[in-house]
């Protein structure tokens, strides 16, 4: 009796190309978080460049500091032309007007880490659009009330430190103790921690996983052959936010004087509060110019940039446009009269073709 042994693969064997296809799919979240990242410490990169956000901040922190501690425990005022400046006042705190100066910097808005959240949100497979935008929303909402709490908790931690030590300087430590570890780590864990709750709510593990054996290709980038107004417009837009970034740092009268002043400083090895300011006037106007450019880019990349969808016959719109062309260019079989079925009486018919 002889008996044969047959090879069989394991249906669960991936091949080397189909890993390597699962790890591109998956490595768009950190490569988008890295897209994210560049455009905004390009949008940043002057100061106050999220100024009505910043504005919206220092308000509400003024005004529920006041609420919480009294009338008077805060000041709003003036700093780099934007209401952005707190002063936090009690007796006990160091410094001759007894009150500790504050600001709401771009930094400080929180702006970053809703830019973060959302694109976590946005680039996790198999969740409906219109849910992402809504949880977005929420999302967006919930950082900026978190982030609000983190600065009005500043007068409390500084008020109990300061009771400690009056009027000494190392009173404010734990202050800045608590702004740097919120800062480094801690708004890190709050957004990861949200986002992993809010996977698990829609079922994201299962839509992932749905996701991830069905068709490969879901979507597609593509150039726009035939834009409609509103992506012109935002083309336009690119191109005049493009041009006023190059105008910002080489016809700028204020951007130029800057430069100028800065350059006889540098020549002469001055070192002077002029030069200073001439210093942050011309780093404010690079700053500008990153910031107009990369806006131009995002416009221009909305606006001549296509995401392409298949239909539910698996055709992408160019395809199936081609194959609507192709069925209406199909040649005909061309007809003759002499093939076609003759009627009515022989005498009749042969007289109307003489």
């Amino acid at each position: 009796m002889v008996s044969t042994a047959t090879s069989s693969q394991k249906p669960d064997d991936m091949e080397w190309s189909e890993v390597a296809q699962l790890g591109l799919r998956y490595a768009r979240i950190p490569l988008a978080l890295l897209c994210v990242e560049a455009f905004y410490w390009f949008l940043t990169m002057p100061s106050d460049t999220l100024a009505p956000i910043q504005v919206s901040e220092a308000y509400l922190w003024n005004a529920i500091t006041n609420f919480l501690y009294g009338e008077g425990a805060s000041t709003l005022g003036m700093h780099n032309g934007w209401m952005t400046r707190i002063e936090l006042n009690h007796p006990d705190f160091p410094g001759t007007f007894d009150h500790i100066a504050l600001y709401v910097s771009d930094e400080c808005a929180g702006v970053h880490e809703m830019i973060f959240l959302s694109t976590l949100v946005a680039m996790t497979e198999g969740v409906p659009q219109k849910l992402k935008i809504r949880s977005i929303l929420v999302m967006c909402a919930i950082v900026y009330v978190l982030n609000l709490l983190r600065l009005v908790v500043f007068y409390p931690i500084a008020l109990e430190d300061c009771a400690a030590l009056p009027n000494d300087a190392a009173c404010l430590t734990g202050m800045w103790e608590w702004h740097t570890m919120v800062y480094k780590w801690g708004f890190m864990v709050v957004l990861v921690g949200m986002w992993v709750a809010w996977f698990w709510l829609v079922g994201g593990p299962a839509r992932t996983l749905d996701a991830s054996y069905g068709t490969p290709g879901e979507w597609r980038l593509t150039i726009r052959r035939a834009p409609n107004q509103l992506q012109i417009a935002l083309m336009v837009l690119a191109a005049l936010l493009i041009a006023s970034a190059a105008y910002n740092v080489t016809s700028n009268t204020e951007a130029m004087d800057a430069k100028a002043t800065l350059d006889t400083c540098y020549s002469l090895d001055l070192i002077s509060s002029e030069c200073g300011q001439a210093q942050n006037r011309w780093d404010d106007a690079i700053g500008y110019a990153w910031s107009l450019s990369a806006l131009g880019i995002l416009c221009a990349g909305v606006g001549a940039i296509e995401v392409q969808r298949p239909d539910e016959n698996g055709l992408w719109p160019a395809r199936k446009a081609t194959v609507g062309v192709e069925a209406s260019l199909e040649p005909k079989v061309p007809t003759s009269r002499h093939a076609s079925k003759k009627k009515g009486s022989w005498k009749k018919r042969s007289s109307e073709e003489e």
